[in-house]
């Protein structure tokens, strides 16, 4: 099996969260989402984990998180900063085009702020380590992704085969009795597939995320992002789709974090994961 990196998009500004949320707590140990997806990384096979920070953030998330990475697996930083003449980062697709000199072989990504449960872990690390020219991207269903505090932005799959046909990243889904609605009114089944971020990539789609950022910074406005999604997209048919049965949790807002840290309490109490994670 060849060696797998983990890139975790951590340089987010947590606007909706009011803070930091990188390294917010969700236990009582002081472990961080990034610590719980690392600790499920790493049992799944992944041997190095980039994370992406900003260059201010980079010294308290080692202390806070990284630090204890290291101890398991290889860990590095890229950093992803905010460009003159813009008010926030150039998004997440520029953040892995950023953590990308750090990586050798085949990839994965994941959010931050999302806990996606160890069997889309197990799922991905599996597909990336078999032979094979096909990318991959977990699919969630949307109504296991919602928060009841605020909107949320996922990836909305279209689905053909068991591939990716198509994506549309969606920045302010609202929960909706069945389902959920865009900010254009638009209404989407419960049970729709959606995209957190958690993609696999091979060695070529280095590419396909470097051309492609330059094609979108010619017409891009001072506010307009390159998402994961838009580089997910340029893979299709490449693409296959990893439904799971795990999972998720987010800290997309405060009011989020008791519910995250209640869930996760009760997976440690059944045993899926340690009292100490990192002992």
């Amino acid at each position: 099996m060849e060696s797998l990196t983990l890139v975790v998009l951590a340089a987010g500004m947590g606007s909706r969260f009011g803070g930091m949320k990188q390294v917010a707590a969700v236990d009582d140990a002081g472990n961080t989402l990034v610590d719980y997806g690392a600790f499920d990384a790493i049992r799944a096979g992944f041997t190095k984990i980039v994370c992406v920070v900003t260059p201010e953030l980079e010294a308290s998330f080692h202390e806070r998180v990284g630090r204890h990475i290291a101890a398991h697996a290889d860990l590095a930083y890229a950093h992803q900063v905010i460009p003159d003449g813009r008010p926030k980062p150039w998004g997440t697709g520029e953040a892995v085009l950023a953590a990308l000199p750090q990586v050798t072989g085949s990839f994965a990504t994941i959010n931050a702020d999302d806990f996606y449960g160890a069997d889309a872990y197990q799922r991905m690390a599996a597909f990336l380590g078999e032979p094979g020219d096909d990318n991959a991207v977990v699919g969630y269903r949307l109504e296991n992704t919602m928060s009841s505090f605020g909107t949320v932005s996922r990836g909305v799959c279209q689905v053909q085969d068991g591939r990716l046909a198509g994506i549309a990243e969606r920045t302010a889904l609202r929960q909706v009795s069945g389902g959920a609605v865009d900010e254009a009114g638009e209404f989407y089944p419960g049970v729709t597939l959606v995209s957190l971020n958690f993609w696999g990539f091979r060695p070529p789609a280095a590419r396909v995320f470097a051309d492609g950022f330059e094609a979108f910074k010619r017409h891009a406005g001072p506010t307009d992002e390159f998402y994961l999604p838009d580089v997910g997209g340029a893979l299709v048919p490449h693409v296959v789709v990893l439904p799971t049965t795990a999972t998720w949790l987010g800290v997309t807002y405060a009011d989020d974090l008791p519910l995250v840290r209640q869930q996760l309490a009760r997976l440690v109490a059944a045993g899926e994961y340690p009292q100490g994670l990192w002992a």
